[in-house]
């Protein structure tokens, strides 16, 4: 069930969906990806990149540090989350995930009828190369294609660098709190 959350009144999109293989700025061949299950072989290679992630980096707590942490906060939201990985080299550099605002499984099955939590990470060394755009395009383009319409996020009010990226895709502020933004998008097709 669609909580309280505002969304904008006009739907974003389209945008791509994964397969996709693109150069980044600086010359490094990207593919991304959506698993079709969050399974040992995905799992392992994103939890390798929590591993190097620069926890300088981490934002509200997540990723978790620590290997075990990583895995187990991995698993448990894996079996309903949504998930693209960019990988340069055959290694994971980024991973985007959508997150059920719901524990209903009939909810979660059916997609469109919740709200669904973004949070996306890309390794230091990757960064200010697109890849982020990169991710969070094919990730709204893959959630477009299953059915869901309504993805919101918070973020830190001081990120600036990614506060510009939600918004150059669509999303627009819908409330604050003491630190942190708010921000939500209404995908095309969204009922």
């Amino acid at each position: 069930m669609v909580g309280t959350r505002q969304y904008p009144d006009e739907p974003s999109g389209p945008f791509p969906s994964p397969p996709t293989t693109v150069e980044d700025r600086e010359g490094r061949s990207i593919e991304v990806r959506a698993p079709a299950e969050f399974a040992a072989e995905a799992l392992g290679d994103v939890v390798d990149m929590y591993v190097e992630f620069d926890p300088s980096d981490r934002a509200q707590g997540i990723p978790p540090t620590g290997e075990d942490r990583i895995r187990s906060w991995l698993e448990t939201i894996g079996d309903d989350s949504v998930n693209v990985v960019a990988r340069h080299d055959g290694d994971a550099i980024g991973h985007a995930m959508l997150v059920p605002d719901s524990d209903d499984p009939a909810a979660i099955e059916q997609k469109g009828g919740i709200e669904w939590e973004l949070a996306i990470f890309v390794l230091q060394a990757y960064q200010r190369a697109g890849i982020g755009t990169l991710l969070l395009e094919n990730l709204l383009g893959h959630a477009s294609d299953i059915g869901i319409s309504r993805v919101w996020l918070t973020v830190e009010r001081w990120n600036n660098p990614a506060i510009a990226l939600y918004e150059r895709v669509g999303f627009e502020a819908t409330g604050t709190e003491s630190f942190e933004q708010e921000m939500a998008i209404l995908l095309e097709g969204a009922d």
